[in-house]
């Protein structure tokens, strides 16, 4: 009788931030844990950053030291001029890390200035977090479900959009 061969777990990173107002990365992992085969078909990795300038090489590392299938990075850019031209420089670095690991590395940002009501931007960081965290793991295991949502005007963070009219 052959023996069954035992296959480890993929591995889904979670990589946040101090500077963030809220706890991004427990959003993300609460959701992966929700998630059907945690612990057995996935495993998740876990790092907390200063700022999300530091996300990129977080991220990179723990694809190529940690073998991570896909990672998703939160972090929250300020209000300020400087903040968001920081935020778009982070943004470049995730992109470059994905090229040069060939692997998905999905940026999560809730921007300070998305609401000014704290009750508001509180659910658009809970909301965005776990939607994010939960199209990585559709990505890997499921990935039918981001297709049947292709067009259909969804979002994370706020209310979906919904398709066009004639679409």
């Amino acid at each position: 009788m052959a023996k069954k061969k035992k296959t480890k777990p993929l591995k889904i990173g979670v990589v946040d931030t101090m500077f963030a107002r809220f706890d991004m990365g427990a959003a993300a992992r609460a959701e992966l844990a929700d998630c059907p085969g945690f612990g057995k078909k996935f495993v998740v990795l876990s790092q907390t950053v200063p700022g999300f300038k530091d996300l990129a090489v977080a991220a990179k590392r723990m694809i190529e030291k940690d073998g991570a299938s896909i990672v998703v990075v939160l972090g929250m850019p300020g209000k300020e001029p400087i903040d968001k031209q920081c935020a778009h420089e982070a943004s470049q670095g995730i992109m470059q890390a994905q090229l040069m690991t060939s692997t998905p590395i999905l940026e999560v940002f809730v921007h300070e200035d998305e609401s000014e009501d704290p009750m508001v931007l509180a659910s658009v960081f809970l909301n965005r977090s776990r939607s994010h965290a939960r199209n990585a793991y559709w990505m890997l295991f499921e990935p039918e479900q981001l297709a049947k949502r292709a067009g259909q005007g969804v979002r994370q963070g706020f209310t979906n959009a919904g398709p066009l009219e004639g679409s």
